[in-house]
């Protein structure tokens, strides 16, 4: 009898084990009522619409976990690098756009422990070592319709085309150099993206440049919207959520989106950030199926849960990007290259921001 109560309470034991290992695992979405209570974090990302549905994904994990969650921005990884060199990280949890997370990876950005994140329900391959998507959404070239008329731009070599489409170009000039635009400037150029080399990088800028000094580099995503919403540039590099804003305020433009760009932004956490734990909790609920479906119904951004169903209009759906329609149209960037020569693109784009 005393080994068979023994078997029966080794299995108890197991069994309670077990149900708490299963409660201690992350769950994309939950955080334990009051968990947070009394502590502060930063979210850092790109301010206007994108923000604020960033901060209306979050506000039921706010609510529940009782932190108080404060937001800065916009992303710089200057910004970034002195906090972390002088040991005096603020920012807790930081939006940047694809490349920064797999350059600085360990060095700005803290490499991630996946015990601590329920990444379950993210699309393949989209998990990097030091970040995981925030939302997935396009670059797109947009035109203004009574500009062009019944001959639109139908893709980026028709964006660099000054004399068959004379006008003003809006340009990111926001932060970090577009791979993905630099490499249809290389085609423009007569080379192929796939065996791009450093000294092509120089290349492709030059074809940016001779677009002429009409041209403008937009700063944010808001500028990129009141150009297009004032009519100020003919063809503008948009990113999605903005595009669809523009357009749904009236403005006079469509997307051509033949080899829209396929990008990301990536949700890190940097090195050196007080508490670990609560960046990983906001990490996690952000992840979670409702809270995506919230920021796809605030921003038009694709969310990066599959099993998020937002509930938008006509004119939402028309700019999401998971569609099999769009993923056929879609160009995506030559990440092997733009990694390791990320801070000579840097370099020579800065060059070209300062006019030189």
């Amino acid at each position: 009898m005393k080994l068979k109560f023994g078997h029966a309470a080794a299995v108890a034991v197991l069994m309670a084990a077990t149900a708490a290992l299963a409660q201690s695992k992350p769950v994309a979405g939950e955080v334990a009522e009051g968990s947070l209570k009394g502590k502060t974090l930063t979210l850092v990302s790109y301010g206007g619409i994108y923000q604020d549905g960033q901060a209306a994904a979050l506000k039921e994990f706010v609510d529940k976990s009782g932190v108080k969650l404060l937001n800065d921005g916009p992303t710089e990884i200057a910004k970034l690098q002195a906090q972390v060199e002088s040991g005096n990280v603020t920012w807790d949890v930081v939006d940047t756009d694809d490349l920064p997370p797999y350059v600085y990876c360990g060095k700005l950005f803290q490499k991630l422990d996946l015990t601590k994140l329920d990444v379950s329900k993210i699309p393949e391959g989209q998990v990097g070592e030091c970040s995981v998507p925030a939302m997935n959404y396009g670059v797109v070239l947009m035109y203004n319709k009574e500009k062009y008329g019944d001959n639109p731009p139908k893709s980026w070599a028709d964006f660099f085309d000054t004399q068959k489409f004379p006008g003003v170009r809006g340009i990111d000039g926001s932060g970090s150099p577009t791979g993905g635009l630099l490499e249809q400037a290389f085609k423009v150029a007569g080379g192929d993206p796939k065996a791009m080399t450093v000294a092509d990088i120089d290349k492709a800028i030059d074809v940016v440049r001779k677009l002429g000094p009409d041209t403008i580099f937009w700063k944010t995503g808001a500028e990129s919207q009141q150009l297009a919403e004032s009519g100020e540039a003919d063809m503008l590099m948009m990113w999605t959520g903005r595009a669809m804003t523009a357009v749904k305020n009236g403005a006079k433009y469509a997307p051509a989106w033949q080899d829209w760009l396929v990008v990301m932004d990536q949700m890190t956490i940097p090195v050196g950030v007080k508490d670990t734990d609560a960046s990983y909790a906001l990490l996690n609920a952000y992840l979670g199926k409702h809270a995506q479906e919230i920021l796809a119904e605030k921003t038009s951004y694709t969310p990066i849960n599959n099993d998020a169903q937002p509930k938008v209009d006509a004119s939402v759906a028309a700019y999401l990007t998971n569609t099999p329609e769009r993923q056929k149209q879609g160009y995506k960037q030559n990440f092997k290259f733009w990694v390791p020569n990320f801070a000579v693109a840097q370099e020579k784009w800065s060059a070209l921001m300062a006019g030189n």
